[in-house]
């Protein structure tokens, strides 16, 4: 069973938090807004600074951040990154107690996952969860998440995960993981998508505020409609990173390759998004591919 400590008359579980990038930080925060009791760790530490002036406890390294706490979790770039974070000097497997679970949250696929629970030490559970959502909804509250494990565990953490958004169990481990890879999958297509239709619309001498407008009327109106300002303004401050869009759709012809099927829209929107970032968009928001497929300028700001 999950331990908690008594605390002013609320049970309350102890969590690790390892790594507060751009989503990790805010979704942090959602833990401390929760009453949760918080130990944060990140490569650069003063990313944790505002964290720490709220509450939080600084960890030095991933192992003193996992060792006495309930909940580890991991929000990484890069499956390199959970694995030198969770398995590298000081890593959160030489902390973390039999009866934790670790939940991991990072965007890197379904293997990843499960090579990461079959080397964590015995007695320790693990969930897979990751998110799905931008930057204000990490912040507000309102991710989507994909979680992978037994539906005993998964009920167990229910009442922590709840703090980040909503908590959908998808199946067995590795689950979440493959959801979130068909999740990306869907919206790099749609994204590389509505670059070519706008790059078609410039071709034909059509209005690109007008036809931005009018597709925010139809079936894909919602990505019309959420990326509508930075295509018309030509600035692409990124909700998430091209480059890291790049890194997933990766992941997602990985993952077909090894189930034996080919795709074809997905490897299409990866040369997209591949080019964009050689083209150096690639800290930008992923959005920024459709003024590459355009021809037309991008900037951060």
């Amino acid at each position: 069973m999950l331990p908690c400590t008594e605390q002013e008359g609320t049970d309350v579980v102890k969590v690790a938090f390892c790594g507060l990038g751009q989503m990790g930080e805010p979704m942090a925060a959602r833990l401390l807004d929760g009453s949760q009791e918080l130990v944060v760790w990140n490569r650069s530490a003063e990313r944790g600074d505002a964290l720490v002036e709220r509450g939080a406890r600084r960890a030095a390294s991933p192992a003193e951040a996992a060792a006495g706490t309930d909940v580890v979790i991991t929000m990484l770039s890069t499956p390199g990154a959970l694995e030198e974070v969770v398995f590298g000097h000081e890593g959160v497997a030489s902390g973390i107690e039999a009866g934790a679970t670790l939940v991991e949250m990072s965007t890197v696929g379904p293997d990843a996952v499960r090579s990461l629970a079959e080397r964590l030490p015995d007695g320790v559970d693990v969930l897979d969860s990751p998110v799905l959502g931008s930057v204000s909804a990490a912040t507000d509250g309102t991710l989507k998440l994909f979680v992978g494990g037994p539906e005993d565990q998964v009920e167990r953490l229910r009442p922590v995960l709840e703090h980040l958004g909503t908590v959908n169990h998808v199946g067995p481990l590795g689950s979440g993981a493959a959801m979130k890879l068909v999740a990306n999958s869907t919206l790099a297509t749609l994204m590389t998508g509505l670059g070519e239709a706008l790059a078609l619309a410039d071709g034909l001498g059509l209005d690109t505020s007008k036809v931005l407008g009018l597709l925010a009327e139809s079936p894909i109106g919602v990505t019309a409609k959420s990326k509508k300002e930075n295509i018309e303004s030509g600035t692409y401050s990124p909700n998430f990173k091209l480059a890291l869009a790049v890194k997933d759709v990766e992941l997602v012809t990985e993952a077909a390759r090894g189930a034996g099927l080919e795709l074809r829209l997905g490897p299409a929107a990866q040369a997209w998004l591949e080019a964009a970032e050689e083209a150096d968009l690639g800290a930008m928001d992923y959005s920024a591919v459709i003024a590459h497929i355009r021809g037309t300028e991008a900037s951060l700001s």
